[in-house]
């Protein structure tokens, strides 16, 4: 009898070191309602490859320590709740009127020769400060180079060149010089916008994840604190497998683009529960809807923000 406790105790020893081994998918216990208040929009169609079949086909990169989520998220600012982002920054007149609205944090495309709206007559370190004082979190939004199989047409003119690690140093350089003249200081986030592109082409997906890595490198060792954007089946996908790879030098904070109409930070494929967690995600989970509030109309994306804020200096 004692020989068989024995048994049935390593055998069931095992088998939980076995459960505790395997990867977890991402749960989805936490799916909140829509924010009240919010029109239905009109959605007009998706961003390339948001929703496009899953491909993981990422290439594992060099291993090393994953800075832990907890230490990266107790020295930042962080905001809990709704949030947009829209290609254009609002006017001030606009910001006070949508302060009627159920959102509290607004993506800023400030900086990257990438922008689909490099024309921001508005922004300024002066409506960053202003905007703050309104109540307003900012959610600093960089769109640098693309992948080399970036899958929107527009942007294959702004692909990754031939040095792509020197390049993403270089243009994490820009990114932090950009947040820094708009009034946002270190211990800010910058969030780097790749968007879909086809990670089960190798060669392309190595030279995009060289790319992010040092992109990631050189903006923590400049003080801020590195974000990434992409669609949940491409850039986040690949960066998932990185991570559970052991891969270093990933972004520390992941906005991830699945418009399933699900305003939650939980459940996504992509990613397994402990990635990224906690209060280290940002869910896009509508786009391309129109919304008046206060009388002001504006095309937006809609979010989940758990997640690092801008800093703003005093």
């Amino acid at each position: 009898m004692q020989r068989q406790k024995m048994f049935l105790s390593h055998l069931l020893g095992a088998a939980a070191l076995l459960l505790l081994a395997a990867p977890v998918a991402d749960a989805a216990p936490d799916v909140t309602a829509p924010p009240p208040g919010t029109q239905a929009g009109r959605a007009t169609g998706t961003r390339a490859g948001a929703q496009s079949g899953a491909r993981t086909g990422a290439r594992t990169g060099e291993r090393g320590a994953v800075t832990p989520a907890s230490a990266v998220a107790a020295d930042t600012d962080r905001f809990d709740g709704y949030g947009f982002d829209t290609c254009v920054t609002p006017s001030l007149d606009t910001m006070r009127a949508w302060k009627s609205s159920p959102y509290r944090s607004i993506g800023v495309y400030y900086g990257g020769r990438g922008r689909g709206c490099p024309n921001q007559p508005e922004l300024s370190k002066s409506w960053v400060s202003s905007v703050y004082g309104m109540g307003w979190k900012v959610l600093p939004v960089y769109v640098g180079s693309q992948s080399p199989c970036v899958a929107a047409e527009g942007k294959r003119k702004v692909t990754i060149g031939s040095d792509p690690a020197g390049q993403g140093a270089d243009e994490a350089h820009d990114a932090v010089e950009r947040a820094g003249a708009l009034g946002m200081v270190k211990g800010s986030p910058l969030y780097l916008d790749m968007e879909a592109y086809d990670q089960s082409d190798g060669d392309c997906a190595d030279t995009t994840l060289s790319y992010i890595r040092s992109w990631d490198r050189e903006v923590a060792r400049l003080g801020y604190v590195s974000g990434f954007y992409s669609s949940s089946d491409s850039g986040v996908a690949q960066l998932g497998a990185e991570r559970r790879a052991g891969t270093s030098d990933l972004p520390s904070v992941m906005w991830f683009a699945r418009w399933n109409g699900k305003p939650s930070v939980t459940g996504e494929s992509s990613l397994r529960s402990q990635d990224w967690s906690p209060h280290l995600r940002i869910h896009q989970y509508a786009g391309d809807v129109t919304e008046e509030h206060g009388g002001q109309e504006l095309n937006i994306d809609r979010n989940r923000v758990d997640a690092p804020v801008a800093r703003i200096a005093d």
